[in-house]
C-alpha cells in the first residue's frame, strides 16, 4: 500500500480523497494556487504544496510543478480528482517515468477511451451498440457535409477532444452545417487546443444513463449499476440520481454487460464510467468513458455502501477486485451547488461567503470545501458542494432533499439552491419525466 498519496486537485474533491487517504492511514500533500490557500484541503492535509499562481496552466495544470511537489515531498502515488489532469495521458506517463504511480488507468487506455473518435472505433469492435456517426475525424467541410448526409439529419457535432458541451453543435438542417462548422472547431480549439471534429446521429427524448465501472490490473471488470445524469444545462450536469426512474431490470442487465465488455475490450484498471444515450424506446447507445472519478460517484457510494476513491487506491495499489455486479438497493440523489445566479442564466457568482449553514439529518450528505468566510475565486468551476441524500424510496429521497435544501443557506453569494428547491417540486421530475432536454422547458419562478 502507498505511504504517501499527493492530490493533484483543489476543492471538494481534494477534501474527499483525503478524508479517505487518512482512514487507510496513507499520508496526504495536497498542491494549492495562491488563489486556494484557505480552502479546506490545504488544512486538513498533512503537508501542502504552493504550486503556482491562480490560472490553472501555472499551478493545476502545471505537470512539472506538480511533480516537482511530489517529488520533495517524497510522494509515491498521484490521485488526480476529476478534471485538471485526470485523463491525461502524458501526465500518467510522466508519472510512471518518475516511479510514482498515477492512481487511474494506464496512458494507453487514457488514450483509447479518452479521445471520444478512438473510444467510438473500441466499443465497435467490441460489441457495444454505438451511435451512428462519421467513421473517422472530419477532414474538411466537405467531408462534414457528405458525413451528415449518410447519417441523417439531425445530427450533432462533437469535438474529439472534448467535454462540458465545448465544441458541440447540433445541426437540424443543412443550410446549418457551414456556419455551426467554424463555430464549433474555434470553440474546441480555444478550449482544448485541438480543433479535430466528428459526427453523430443527433438522438432525440434522449436519457443520458452512466454504468459505473471498476476494473483490477488482472483483467477483471465488474459493474456498480446506473446513474441517470439527464437534468443538464448546456450539457453540464446539474443534478444526478440512482437508480434511474427509467430504468428496468432488462435494461439495466444489457447495460452492465455493455459497459463490462467496454471495460475488458482495454483490460480498463481503476474506476471508471461508460456514458450512455438511450432514447424513448430504451435502446442504449455508448456516448463516452470518463477514464476518471465522476462529480456524481457519491450517489453510488450511498446506494451500494461502497468507497470508490478507497477502491480507486487499492487497485493502484494492486489489490484484485470482487468481480461482484452491485444493483442499488436505495436511492440516491445529489444537487451541485454551485455559486451561480439561477435568475440570471445561471451567471457565475464568486465571491467571499458570509454565512453558511450546512443541513444535516438522517440520510444526508454534503461533499465541500466551503465555509463562512471562504472566497469562491473567480478561476476555476464554480461548485461549492455536493449535496447528497439516500432514502429507501425515490419519493422519500426528493422530500428529503427538498428538506434538505430548504435548510443549506449560503450567503453572500448566488446560488443553485434556489433552482433545486423548484426543480424537487415539479411535477414531471417527481414523476420521473424528463430527458436531457428538460431544463430547456424549465421556468424558475
Amino acid at each position: 500500500m502507498f505511504k504517501k498519496i499527493l492530490i493533484a486537485n483543489r476543492g471538494e474533491i481534494a477534501l474527499r480523497v483525503i478524508r479517505t487517504c487518512k482512514e487507510m492511514g496513507i499520508k496526504t500533500v495536497a498542491v494549492y494556487s495562491t488563489a486556494d490557500r484557505d480552502s479546506l484541503h490545504v488544512r486538513f492535509a498533512d503537508e501542502a504544496v504552493c504550486i503556482g499562481p491562480p490560472p490553472s496552466k501555472e499551478s493545476y495544470l502545471s505537470m512539472k510543478n506538480i511533480i516537482s511537489a511530489a517529488e520533495i515531498t517524497n510522494a509515491d502515488a498521484i490521485h488526480p480528482g476529476y478534471g485538471f489532469l485526470s485523463e491525461n495521458s502524458k501526465f500518467s506517463r510522466i508519472c510512471a517515468e518518475h516511479g510514482i504511480k498515477f492512481i487511474g488507468p494506464t496512458p494507453e487506455m487514457i488514450d483509447a477511451m479518452g479521445d471520444k473518435s478512438n473510444a467510438k472505433a473500441t466499443m465497435l469492435k467490441a460489441g457495444v451498440p454505438c451511435v451512428p456517426g462519421s467513421p473517422d475525424l472530419l477532414v474538411d467541410l466537405a467531408d462534414a457535409k457528405r458525413s451528415a448526409k449518410e447519417i441523417g439529419y439531425p445530427v450533432i457535432m462533437k469535438a474529439t477532444a472534448g467535454g462540458g458541451g465545448k465544441g458541440m453543435r447540433i445541426i437540424w438542417k443543412p443550410e446549418e452545417l457551414e456556419e455551426n462548422w467554424d463555430k464549433a472547431r474555434q470553440e474546441a480549439g480555444a478550449a482544448f487546443g485541438n480543433d479535430a471534429m466528428y459526427m453523430e446521429k443527433f438522438i432525440e427524448e434522449p436519457r443520458h444513463i452512466e454504468i459505473q465501472i471498476a476494473g483490477d490490473q488482472f483483467g477483471k471488470v465488474c459493474h456498480l449499476s446506473e446513474r441517470d445524469c439527464s437534468i443538464q444545462r448546456r450539457n453540464q450536469k446539474l443534478v444526478e440520481e440512482t437508480p434511474s426512474p427509467f430504468m428496468t431490470a432488462k435494461l439495466r442487465e444489457a447495460m452492465g454487460i455493455a459497459a463490462i465488455k467496454a471495460g475488458e475490450s482495454i483490460r480498463y484498471e481503476g474506476v471508471g464510467t461508460i456514458e450512455f444515450l438511450v432514447d424513448k424506446n430504451r435502446n442504449f447507445y455508448f456516448m463516452e468513458m470518463n477514464t476518471r472519478i465522476q462529480v456524481e460517484h457519491p450517489i453510488t457510494e450511498e446506494v451500494i455502501n461502497y468507497d470508490l476513491i478507497k477502491e480507486q487506491i487499492k487497485i493502484a495499489a494492486g489489490i484484485p477486485i470482487s468481480g461482484k455486479n452491485y444493483i442499488p438497493q436505495m436511492c440516491a440523489i445529489e444537487c451541485r451547488i454551485n455559486a451561480e445566479d439561477p435568475y440570471n442564466d445561471f451567471r457565475p457568482s464568486p465571491g467571499k461567503i458570509t454565512h453558511y449553514h450546512s443541513p444535516g439529518g438522517h440520510g444526508v450528505r454534503v461533499d465541500t470545501h466551503a465555509y463562512a468566510g471562504y472566497v469562491i475565486p473567480p478561476y476555476y468551476d464554480s461548485m461549492i458542494g455536493k449535496l447528497i441524500v439516500v432514502h429507501q424510496t425515490r419519493e422519500e429521497a426528493i422530500d428529503t432533499m427538498l428538506r434538505a435544501l430548504q435548510e443549506y443557506v449560503i450567503e453572500g453569494i448566488k446560488t443553485t439552491i434556489p433552482f433545486h428547491i423548484q426543480l424537487m417540486q415539479n411535477e414531471n421530475f417527481r414523476k420521473g419525466k424528463y430527458t436531457t432536454k428538460f431544463m430547456e422547458t424549465f421556468v424558475l419562478k
